[in-house]
């Protein structure tokens, strides 16, 4: 008796190992890739890749290490303006004041932004002008205007952006203010972010989650037009689509995004760096980084 149940123990164990799936070679290869890519370089970098339909199949290298967000936040903020036209606080197509005066979340006190400084300028020239929240919206993020962010993330409230960010299962994104605070910068009280926390808004966006699925194709057609494309999308085919938001102040470089290949297969990547030496180097690198990804997935 003890051996026909012995045998019959042993059978099941034979057939549930059978029907277990083989490892995945080619992605254990990918991390080892990107592993080696990565030891090569100085600084920090970390990388975060997910299958939009397969959450299983994903490498993860420092994707809990804390970046400053760079400009990689303006995601956030457009999810929460996105949010907020779905639950009917405010539309898109609300016209706003474009202002150049803004308060420091240290002490209230004013500050401006520098022409000169910003990545998109045209929106200096219409200063005491309007324009409706999409069209910042759209320059905040393809042009990663700093002063269009300012001006909405006055309308999307930077504790409401982090609650969402919570609620969306991302527990390390921290918004806390604006572009060119000063004051906060040098207390530390800084926008930060991990891979891991970015990858999930770029998984959900794929899935169309993130709002609903209007809202996100809305979110992912303004993606579509970044104008900053030397890191994830730089080796790919131009076929492959990348919705990509890219962040960068001085030693720190992101990109972030949804990539979508012609069959309509889709994966999230973000590769966030930090203290490294060549702004060009590491940008080869990010780029290095997105094609080794793609020629695995696109297999």
């Amino acid at each position: 008796m003890k051996q026909m149940l012995l045998g019959s123990l042993l059978s099941s164990l034979l057939f549930f190992t059978a029907c277990q799936p083989a490892a995945d070679d080619g992605l254990q290869q990918l991390q080892q890739e990107l592993e080696e890519l990565i030891a090569g370089q100085p600084g920090t970098i970390a990388v975060a890749f997910r299958d939009v339909n397969r959450p299983d199949v994903q490498v993860l290298i420092n994707e809990k290490e804390v970046f400053h967000a760079a400009s990689t936040m303006k995601t956030p903020v457009m999810i929460e303006l996105y949010k907020k036209a779905a639950a009917g606080v405010l539309a898109m197509e609300d016209s706003v004041l474009i202002v150049n005066e803004f308060y420091s979340i240290v002490d209230s006190s004013r500050y401006s932004m520098e022409l000169g400084e910003d990545s998109e300028e045209k929106l200096y020239g219409l200063i005491g002008q309007k324009a409706t929240v999409y069209d910042l919206t759209y320059d905040m993020i393809i042009y990663s205007s700093n002063l269009a962010t300012n001006i909405l993330i006055g309308l999307a409230d930077a504790k409401a952006v982090t609650q969402t960010m919570r609620d969306m299962g991302a527990n390390d994104i921290q918004v806390l203010r604006g572009v060119e605070d000063g004051k906060a910068f040098r207390q530390g009280l800084n926008n930060t972010t991990t891979a891991y926390d970015l990858m999930l808004l770029f998984e959900q966006l794929g899935k169309r989650t993130a709002v609903n699925p209007e809202a996100d194709e809305a979110m992912i057609r303004i993606l579509l037009d970044q104008k900053f494309n030397d890191a994830i999308p730089a080796l790919l085919p131009k076929e492959v689509k990348v919705a990509h938001k890219t962040g960068w102040i001085t030693r720190v470089r992101h990109d972030s995004g949804l990539v979508v290949l012609p069959d309509g297969r889709q994966y999230a990547l973000v590769i966030l760096t930090k203290d490294w030496e060549s702004d060009e180097a590491t940008t080869q690198v990010m780029a290095q980084i997105s094609k080794a990804v793609y020629d695995y997935f696109s297999k």
